[in-house]
């Protein structure tokens, strides 16, 4: 019950996060421990639903959960303070990040398991580096072949850990009409946006899946350098006074404490089932 329960937590946090400006739902995936599980799904729905789909039922209401119940109140709590929702994010994302490198970790340490870091790294913060220079406001007419490129973005984000859709939303002034779609139930966003997202699972899952089943340890520590490189450009600069930059280490510490102890909760539960 403990590890259902957790997992449900989980979804809520993923499905919140998903649509939140800066917030990589394919990074929360990897720092909970569902992103390959989710991989091995996308890539071979048949095998792997009977394998995991204990695992990712309590997941998927829980996303279901904070994307339609909790999106909104997390928005609004963005648009309060923006840093200390951002602070708590990072915490979440700290605290996972030891088991993460455990993981990465389990098949050993190569020489290319370094370069794949450093690379993924360099590739995701220049992106965003340069995304962020870029003072020129696009003037985009939303229409469905636009919601379309929403749905590729949103996909990308899901399998390619760091790969923060909202941001890039942001920038081509999609993310407004999409979320105010989604939240209408709008067909006319929902349908392309669907199609946008399973044209992107289907055509690069698989390609991703063979690469973590042949090169397990290079390619997460591949994702080892979205995560550190999308944290990193997420991390608030600006604070108007001494009591936001508290609040914001407390949400931060507290992040942290909570995805610490969510991990030791389900390690904990594991070995218990283990030894049964």
């Amino acid at each position: 019950m403990g590890t259902f329960i957790k997992r449900i937590f989980q979804g809520i946090i993923i499905g919140g996060g998903a649509i939140l400006p800066g917030i990589s739902g394919g990074v929360l995936c990897v720092t909970f421990g569902l992103y390959q599980p989710m991989m091995e799904v996308f890539a071979h729905p048949r095998t792997a639903l009977k394998k995991y789909f204990k695992m990712f039922i309590p997941v998927v209401i829980g996303w279901a959960l904070g994307f339609w119940g909790f999106a909104n109140l997390v928005e609004k709590l963005f648009s309060a303070n923006a840093a200390v929702a951002v602070s708590i994010f990072i915490g979440l994302i700290i605290g996972s990040f030891p088991s993460l490198w455990k993981e990465a970790g389990k098949c050993g340490r190569s020489k290319g398991s370094w370069i794949g870091l450093a690379a993924s790294f360099a590739v995701m913060f220049g992106f965003f580096v340069l995304l962020g220079t870029n003072d020129k406001v696009l003037s985009i007419k939303p229409n469905i072949w636009w919601f379309a490129v929403c749905g590729v973005l949103w996909g990308l984000s899901l399998i390619i850990p760091g790969m923060t859709s909202s941001s890039t939303l942001i920038f081509l002034g999609l993310y407004g009409p999409m979320t105010a779609g989604i939240s209408a139930f709008d067909m006319g966003v929902l349908i392309p946006m669907g199609i946008g997202i399973a044209v992107t699972i289907i055509g690069l899952a698989k390609a991703v899946n063979y690469f973590f089943e042949k090169k397990y340890s290079i390619a997460f520590h591949c994702v080892i350098g979205f995560v550190i490189a999308s944290t990193l450009v997420i991390v608030p600069l600006e604070f108007s006074g001494i009591g936001e930059v508290l609040l914001s280490v407390g949400g931060c510490a507290a992040g942290a404490a909570a995805a610490y102890f969510m991990d030791k909760l389900g390690t904990g539960k594991e070995k218990e089932t283990e030894s049964k």
